[in-house]
C-alpha cells in the first residue's frame, strides 16, 4: 500500500466531481486528484435523463446554473469531445388557470434573475411540440437557453478538460477511510494507500451519506428511485429531433427528445422507494433497480393525455435508478461544519443541469474562500444535525419526490417528519388555535385560527385565507399586548478571556460596552457582506449571549467558529435548547408584565436596548428589551422547564388587557413596516451594512480594525454604489418576493421582501437600487405577469423616531 498527496483530492467521479476537477486545474491550481471507485460516471450520472433547466426559486441558484449553460457551450471546441449538447429551450406547459398562475409567477422572477422567458399561448406550445394535446391548455411558458444533453459524454468532456488542465483522476480507487485531527482530515485511506491533501470534497453523490458515517457526521444527502421510460421511434424522426424538453407539473411528467426519434417520458410519483437507507450494496456500479410499472403506470397514462401519440408507440427501455437527493430537495454545497478542510458537493438531484456551474462555484469556494454568488439555499449549513437521519431525511425525500411538480402554493409547508423540536408551550398554542410551520425542526405559529376556525393553513396565490387572521394579529401587536412563541430561536453563550477581542474582530459595532447592554451587529466578510445578523448581550467580562435566526444557528456558530483563536481562551456553547423564549410585546406590555415581576422594569429602570435578570412568577428569567415588531416589549429568556408556567403566569395576567397569541406570519408584515430586515433575503453576504441602511451599526470611530472596516469605511466616506429602497402602493398586491422591479421598461431590482402593512395600508416592498436609479421615485412592480405602479419612498414608514420602541 503506497502513500500518495495532493493539494485538492476529490472523492466521486460523477459529473460534480469532475467539474470541480476541471474548474480547479483550469485556474491554474496543481495536484488535483480526483479518486472514482468505479469508473467515471457509474454512479447516477450515466443513467440520468439529461434535461438541463436553469430556473431556480432563488436569483444565484439561477446564476449558477446559467454558467452550466455557459460552460456546455463552450466545451466541444475547448475539448475536441462531442456530448450532444442540443440548446433546444424548455417548455412548461400550464393546464389549468393555477399553472397559469404559477407560470406568470416564474417568468417574472426569471426576468428578475435575468433570464429569458416568456409567456405563450395554447396554440404557439403546440407549434414548439406538435404532439401536445392543447385541449383546454391555459398556455405555457419557453426558456430558449434550455436544453438536453448526453450526461455520460457530457461528464467524460469535462473530464477531459479536466485532464487537458493538468488534473488526475484515478479510477478503480477506494475510500476506506478517514484520519482526523483537530477537525482536520489528514488522511484518506484508499484501496491503493493513503492519501494526505490540504482539501478534501466529498462529491460521492448518493454514497456521500456513508463516507459521512466514516467521518462521524450525518450527510444530509440520499438517494430515491427514479424512473422514465424511452419510447419506440415515431413517425416523423427529424421533427422530434428539434423538439424543446417539455414539462406537464400538472400531469407531473416530463419529456426529453432522443436520439432515433424517441423520446424519453418521466416523472414524479407518489411513493418512491428510498434507495440505500440501510446501506448500498458494496457492488452496485452501474446498475440500474427493477422496474417497476405499477409505479409508474399512473404516470404514463397522464403522459398519454398530454401526448396522445405514446398510445401509438411502444415502449424501448425502461430505467429505474437510484437519483442523489437532500434533505430539502437542493444541493449540499460548502465546508462542513465542525471540519477545517471537507468541502461538501452533493446531494445533487439537478447533477447535469448544474454540474458546469456547481463545478466553478466549489472551486472559487476552496481557492478564494468564497464562491463569487451567495449560495445560502444550497449551503450545508443550512441544516440541522436532524436533517441527514435516516428517520428525517428519507421520508422528506420521498415527500419532496411526489411534490416535484405538484402545486406549492407560497408558504406551503412539508407533513412528513414534523413535530421533532417542540417548545414546551407546544399544546397550549396548539389548544389556542395555532396553525404550526416548522423551522430547522421546531414547531413555530405560523397564524392562529379563532374558534369555529379549522386549524389549518389556508393558501392561494392571489388571496390566501389567512391574511384576515394575520391581519388581526398585526392589529393587536399595534394596540393591545400579545405573547410570541420565539423558543426556536438559536441562542448561544461565548465565554473566555478572548470573547471581547474575537467581537471585535468580528463584528461591525463596539462590543466594549457595559454588561446588561444589547447590541444589534452584523458580522462581515473582508468584502463588507453580511455574513451574520445577530443580536448579542454582554452579560459579564469574559461572557455574551448571541441569539440568531432559528434557521441560521449552524451557519452562524460556523462562522463564528472558524474565527476562534486555537489557545482555548473563547469556548462557544450551544444554548438553543436550554431557554425557551416568550415575546411580550404592545403596547400594553409593561401594564401585564410588572403584575408578575419582582422587579421595577419602568423605562428609567430598564431602559430599551438592555437586559436584566427578572423574577417572572417563580421563574429566573433573562429579559432582553429589543424586538423585531416596532413596539415595547421583552424577549424573555427563560429556563426551559420553566417555559410553560412563564407563559401560563403572563395569560393569567394579560386577561384584562386582551392579551392573545401571535404568529409568525404577523411577524412578517410588522417588521416590513419598521424597516427591520431578515437575513438571506434583505441582506446577505452580497450586500453591505452601509448598502443595507445599516451604516449606523458599523462603528468606525470607537473602535479599531474588524473584518469588512476598509471597504465600509470608504462606502461611509463615499457613499454605496446601490442602497435598499422601500417602495409602496395603495394596492393590495399578492407579493412574495423575487418579483421584477422596473424603472421604465428597464429591469432595475427585484423585491427581496414584500407584503402588506396593516397599519400604514399599502403592500411594502424592499429592494436594491443603483445609485444612478435611487434617485427617481416612480417605478412599476411585475406581480403574475402585470404591472402595477410602485413609488419609492423613505423607510421605515412606522415610527421612525422609535418613540414606542423606547416607551
Amino acid at each position: 500500500m503506497g502513500k500518495f498527496a495532493a493539494k485538492h483530492l476529490i472523492i466521486g467521479g460523477g459529473i460534480i466531481g469532475c467539474s470541480t476537477a476541471c474548474h480547479l486545474a483550469k485556474n491554474g491550481e496543481k495536484d488535483v486528484v480526483l479518486l472514482e471507485k468505479a469508473a467515471l460516471t457509474e454512479g447516477a450520472t450515466w443513467h440520468a435523463a439529461g434535461l438541463v433547466g436553469q430556473l431556480r426559486s432563488s436569483r444565484n441558484t439561477t446564476q449558477m446554473l446559467k454558467r452550466s449553460v455557459a460552460m456546455y457551450d463552450r466545451l466541444e471546441a475547448e475539448t475536441g469531445m462531442v456530448f450532444d449538447w442540443k440548446k433546444v429551450g424548455s417548455l412548461r406547459l400550464a393546464a389549468t388557470r393555477e399553472r397559469l398562475l404559477e407560470a406568470k409567477r416564474l417568468a417574472t422572477m426569471a426576468r428578475s434573475f435575468d433570464l429569458e422567458m416568456s409567456i405563450i399561448t395554447a396554440e404557439e406550445a403546440k407549434a414548439l411540440f406538435p404532439y401536445i394535446d392543447a385541449t383546454g391548455l391555459e398556455g405555457a411558458a419557453f426558456i430558449p437557453s434550455d436544453g438536453h444533453v448526453d450526461p455520460a459524454s457530457l461528464c467524460q468532456a469535462i473530464a477531459a478538460g479536466a485532464r487537458k488542465h493538468g488534473a488526475e483522476i484515478r479510477q478503480g480507487v477506494t475510500v476506506t477511510g478517514f484520519k482526523v485531527t483537530d477537525g482536520r482530515i489528514t488522511a484518506v485511506e484508499t484501496s491503493e494507500g493513503e492519501w494526505q491533501a490540504e482539501t478534501v470534497v466529498l462529491a460521492a453523490g448518493m454514497w456521500s451519506r456513508e463516507l459521512g458515517a466514516k467521518l462521524g457526521i450525518h450527510v444530509p444527502a440520499c438517494a430515491v428511485e427514479h424512473q422514465y421510460i424511452v419510447t419506440e421511434p415515431l413517425p416523423d424522426v427529424d421533427l422530434v429531433k428539434g423538439l424543446p424538453t417539455l414539462r406537464d407539473p400538472e400531469r407531473l411528467v416530463y419529456y426529453k427528445p432522443d436520439a432515433g426519434g424517441r423520446l424519453v417520458v418521466g416523472g414524479y410519483e407518489e411513493r418512491t422507494l428510498p434507495f440505500g437507507d440501510r446501506g448500498i450494496p458494496g457492488d452496485f456500479v452501474r446498475q440500474l433497480l427493477p422496474d417497476n410499472m405499477e409505479r409508474f403506470a399512473p404516470l404514463a397514462e397522464l403522459a398519454a393525455q398530454v401526448t396522445p401519440v405514446l398510445n401509438e408507440v411502444g415502449i424501448r427501455t425502461v430505467i429505474n435508478g437510484p437519483i442523489p437527493y437532500s434533505a430539502d430537495g437542493d444541493f449540499v454545497m460548502g465546508w462542513a461544519p465542525g471540519f477545517r478542510n471537507l468541502m461538501m458537493a452533493t446531494g445533487f438531484l439537478y447533477g447535469i443541469a448544474a454540474g458546469g456551474g456547481a463545478g466553478e462555484m466549489i472551486a472559487e469556494w476552496i481557492v478564494k474562500g468564497h464562491p463569487s454568488l451567495n449560495l445560502w439555499p444550497l449551503d450545508v449549513r443550512r441544516f440541522g444535525p436532524h436533517h441527514g437521519t435516516r428517520a428525517f431525511m428519507y421520508p422528506r425525500a420521498v415527500e419532496h419526490y411526489a411534490h416535484h411538480y405538484k402545486m406549492r402554493y407560497p408558504g406551503q409547508e412539508h407533513e412528513t417528519a414534523r413535530s421533532l423540536r417542540l417548545s414546551p408551550l407546544y399544546q397550549r398554542l396548539k389548544d389556542n388555535g395555532a396553525v404550526y410551520g416548522s423551522r430547522n425542526g421546531w414547531e413555530r405559529p405560523l397564524w392562529f385560527a379563532p374558534k369555529g376556525v379549522p386549524a389549518v393553513d389556508q393558501l392561494d396565490f392571489l388571496e390566501p385565507g389567512w391574511h384576515r387572521y394575520a391581519a388581526d394579529e398585526h392589529k393587536s401587536v399595534r394596540e393591545g399586548v400579545v405573547l410570541i412563541d420565539q423558543t426556536s430561536f438559536s441562542k448561544f453563550e461565548l465565554i473566555g478571556p478572548g470573547a471581547l477581542a474575537l467581537l471585535q474582530r468580528i463584528c461591525v459595532s463596539n462590543m466594549d460596552r457595559s454588561d446588561g447592554t444589547v447590541i444589534y451587529t452584523q458580522l462581515c466578510n473582508d468584502r463588507g457582506g453580511i455574513e451574520a445578523d445577530l443580536t448579542i448581550t454582554r452579560l459579564g467580562r469574559d461572557r455574551f449571549y448571541i441569539v440568531t435566526g432559528s434557521a441560521f444557528g449552524t451557519h452562524d456558530a460556523d462562522w463564528i467558529a472558524r474565527q476562534m483563536p486555537e489557545d482555548g481562551s473563547v469556548h462557544l456553547i450551544d444554548m438553543t435548547s436550554s431557554r425557551a423564549v416568550i415575546n411580550i410585546c404592545g403596547p400594553k406590555s409593561r401594564a401585564v408584565l410588572e403584575k408578575v415581576v419582582e422587579e421595577d422594569i419602568s423605562n428609567a429602570a430598564f431602559p430599551f436596548g438592555t437586559a436584566r435578570t427578572l423574577t417572572v412568577g417563580a421563574a429566573p428569567v433573562r429579559a432582553v428589551r429589543i424586538g423585531f415588531v416596532g413596539e415595547l416589549g421583552w424577549e424573555l429568556h427563560v429556563p426551559t422547564e420553566f417555559g410553560l408556567h412563564v407563559y401560563d403566569t403572563l395569560r393569567a395576567a394579560g386577561v384584562e388587557h386582551g392579551i392573545r397569541d401571535v404568529g409568525y406570519r404577523a411577524i412578517d408584515t410588522l417588521r416590513l413596516e419598521k424597516g427591520y430586515l431578515y437575513w438571506s433575503s434583505d441582506i446577505s453576504p452580497d450586500y453591505t451594512p452601509v448598502e443595507a441602511g445599516l451604516g449606523a451599526r458599523v462603528h468606525l470611530k470607537s473602535k479599531g480594525d474588524f473584518r469588512g472596516r476598509a471597504v465600509l469605511e470608504a462606502q461611509k466616506a463615499n457613499g454605496p454604489d446601490r442602497r435598499l429602497c422601500t417602495f409602496v402602493t395603495d394596492r393590495k398586491l399578492p407579493l412574495y418576493g423575487g418579483e421584477t422591479i422596473l424603472l421604465g421598461d428597464r429591469v432595475v431590482s427585484l423585491a427581496s421582501s414584500a407584503g402588506f402593512g396593516h397599519t400604514i395600508g399599502k403592500t411594502i416592498i424592499f429592494g436594491y437600487l443603483a445609485g444612478k436609479d435611487a434617485a427617481a421615485t416612480e417605478f412599476e412592480v411585475e406581480v403574475f405577469g402585470d404591472r402595477y405602479k410602485v413609488e419609492r419612498v423613505e423607510g421605515p414608514l412606522y415610527d421612525p423616531e422609535n418613540a414606542r420602541l423606547k416607551a
